[in-house]
């Protein structure tokens, strides 16, 4: 190398994209993104990083207590009890270091090899049970990855437990080494897969701090969190956060932004995440996300390997782990949520160019999407019980299967996507004979049918179809009980006000006020007048009745005269239907009130012949949807939609009558 310069490590399974180190304003955009990142809870404060240590320094006392105890009790040599040791490790976001306020921490007990499971599920959880600091405890011994979850001194933890092929458990230990897998059982892999896979994933970035702040920026972006109210929870959602329903979870999105790190290795945060955008957005599905080529560390165990297993060759949106058994963190995406995330990460890219070019901020990229204006037809899915406890077992297992419905209503013909929220919503008691109502959106898309004027389609076997599976499912590990119950129901845009909150269904607009002023005159003089008068007379006028409007219950579209427009189209937007007032096709997007729009055409004032004056005075907040030009006689029509192109072209604007000058 020139200089005596080091050769940079290498990272990842190619070299990198680029090696450019951050500019100036590269760091200015990071502080931003932390600035705004800073009202979402996303980082937490030393005093609650200290209680967090501190409950983990407990358990892990806790631990080594146990086991101890069980050491005696299968009378080991006393010298052998003093250094049998045991640990307390994390994985997840905590170790990942990316962990926001009030959120849980994924643990794993290890223990020598005389420490059985059955102990940990028995004496151990007694134990827990006496500890005065100790709430909620309960033990899901027959998991796919057996787990006690409780709340240590107000911080919830899920406790995993393996046991290793070792005499003791030295403090020092590292899990990373494949040797240490030997003689074990699937229950204990399964339990250390969590942490391997999040220790290889911190080794293979090239700076553990600029990943951090970039996978909190992502997780930000694409799930909601937990700490926030009701509707700010769902306000801050990107609706892709979700293994169970098919779209990415933790662990998925930490090894996408650790290849992106590995790609730009000395970018900053805010390079990276729109990187992260600019990769992802183009990647070519299904070939997979590797963090590392993988090893074979001959132990016999199945690893993701789609030349040998048929089944690893349909897998549309591989992410694989990095730790030997290398697994697919991705296997329930299904096409409609690759298709999803796909259009998530061009906006995301969207957003990300305008904020690095200066034409927007980073508020933006955490902007709230729009799932209740986005489609006209939705799948309710309710699911009920009798009592509390009933009800969490239910809607555990309906929310594991809905993956399935997902994937019949892809298999209709009639039926292009289906896009479920990952958000439920308690349900109205008032709808069933239950107490415990919990409700699930799934936005369909419908193909268009050529040569049709209306096709029925009937949704009747995909639903059955998925209700028999949930229902089989339950029976066959004895959860049904009296009161269980799962309906699911078609309905329009213009019916969700009966299942959900205003707040919801119509999205608390934002307005943006804009003056937009075209004229063409001959005598300068004169327009100037004009101009003048038409900014007094409209402008303030247009801001008061703005003002009015917002705070009406009727959120119509109001005229300077006082007269509705076309408020018989607010109720559904969506809906195939033609108002009295308009006969152009209504808006798939824009609910409520969206805008008032104030035009002066006035063909009569003609200051020299020839000469003619258009006034327009625009406050929005979304898009125009109504005919600037309409109500203009013939001649003037396609005259005025030309030179409207300077202002919204082929948009549709009501007008108001002006008084003459």
């Amino acid at each position: 190398m020139p200089g005596g310069q080091q050769p940079q490590k290498h990272y990842g399974i190619t070299s990198a994209i680029s090696l450019a180190p951050p500019r100036e304003i590269d760091h200015l955009y990071t502080k931003k993104l932390c600035d705004a990142m800073k009202p979402f809870g996303v980082f937490e404060d030393e005093e609650e990083l200290n209680h967090r240590l501190a409950v983990l320094g407990k358990l892990n006392n806790l631990v080594k207590e146990w086991i101890a105890e069980i050491s005696e009790l299968k009378n080991l040599p006393p010298s052998a009890i003093s250094c049998v040791g045991g640990k307390i490790f994390t994985f997840g976001s905590y170790r990942l270091g990316v962990h926001t306020k009030g959120a849980d921490i994924d643990a794993l007990c290890v223990a020598p090899r005389h420490v059985e499971r059955t102990d940990f599920f028995q004496s151990f959880f007694e134990k827990l049970k006496q500890h005065e600091e100790i709430k909620d405890l309960r033990a899901v011994e027959d998991a796919f990855v057996p787990v006690i979850k409780f709340k240590f001194d107000g911080i919830e933890i899920d406790l995993l437990f393996a046991r290793l092929a070792l005499q003791s458990i030295p403090d020092n230990l590292d899990l990373r080494g494949d040797s240490i897998l030997k003689n074990l059982d699937i229950r204990c892999i399964r339990s250390l897969n969590g942490c391997r896979v999040t220790d290889e994933i911190l080794y293979l970035v090239p700076n553990k701090e600029n990943f951090r702040l970039t996978l909190r920026a992502i997780k930000l972006w694409a799930k909601r969190e937990p700490d926030l109210s009701f509707l700010k929870m769902w306000n801050t959602c990107r609706g892709i956060y979700s293994n169970i329903l098919g779209f990415l979870g933790g662990v998925s999105w930490a090894m996408l932004v650790a290849r992106t790190c590995q790609l730009y290795p000395n970018a900053v945060a805010a390079t990276l995440v729109h990187k992260f955008f600019l990769v992802f957005s183009k990647w070519s599905w299904p070939n997979p996300v590797l963090l590392k080529q993988p090893e074979d560390s001959n132990l016999n165990l199945p690893v993701w390997d789609p030349r040998v297993n048929p089944s690893d060759r349909y897998h549309l949106m591989p992410i694989i782990t990095p730790a030997y058994p290398q697994q697919n963190s991705t296997y329930n995406v299904s096409t409609s949520t690759r298709t999803i995330m796909t259009e998530e990460f061009k906006h995301g890219l969207s957003v990300t160019d305008e904020i690095l070019q200066g034409k927007a901020e980073w508020p933006k990229l955490f902007e709230p999407p729009s799932f209740f204006q986005k489609y006209k037809h939705y799948i309710v899915l309710t699911a009920s019980a009798s009592t509390e406890e009933n009800h969490l077992e239910w809607i555990g297992l309906v929310e594991s299967k809905i993956r399935v419905l997902v994937g019949n209503l892809e298999r209709n013909e009639f039926i292009t996507l289906a896009h479920v929220n990952s958000q439920s919503f308690p349900g109205f008691k008032e709808t069933t004979e239950n107490d415990f109502v919990s409700m699930w959106f799934i936005g369909i898309i419908f193909k268009k049918v050529e040569n049709a004027e209306s096709v029925n389609i009937d949704l009747t076997f995909d639903i059955q179809s998925f209700t028999d599976t949930v229902y089989r499912q339950a029976n066959n590990i004895n959860m049904l009980k009296d009161g269980m119950k799962i309906e699911a129901t078609h309905v329009k845009k213009k019916q969700l006000h009966q299942y959900l909150p205003p707040e919801l269904v119509q999205r608390k607009k934002r307005v943006r006020i804009s003056l937009q002023l075209w004229f063409s005159c001959s005598d300068l003089f004169l327009c100037g007048f004009y101009v003048s008068y038409v900014f007094y007379f409209l402008f303030f006028q247009s801001i008061a009745e703005l003002n009015r409007s917002s705070n009406s219950e009727s959120s119509k579209r109001i005229s300077l005269d006082g007269s509705a427009l076309d408020s018989s189209r607010e109720t559904d937007s969506g809906t195939p239907f033609s108002s009295p007032n308009s006969k152009a096709p209504p808006s798939e997007t824009n609910e409520g009130f969206d805008e008032i729009v104030f035009r002066y055409y006035n063909p009569q004032i003609r200051p020299q012949p020839g000469a003619e004056c258009f006034f327009w005075v625009v406050l929005q907040s979304q898009p125009p949807q109504e005919d600037l030009c309409r109500g203009l006689p013939n001649t003037k029509h396609n005259h005025c939609r030309q030179r409207a192109g300077l202002v919204h072209p082929g948009h549709r604007l009501k007008s108001v009558k002006m008084p003459q000058i």
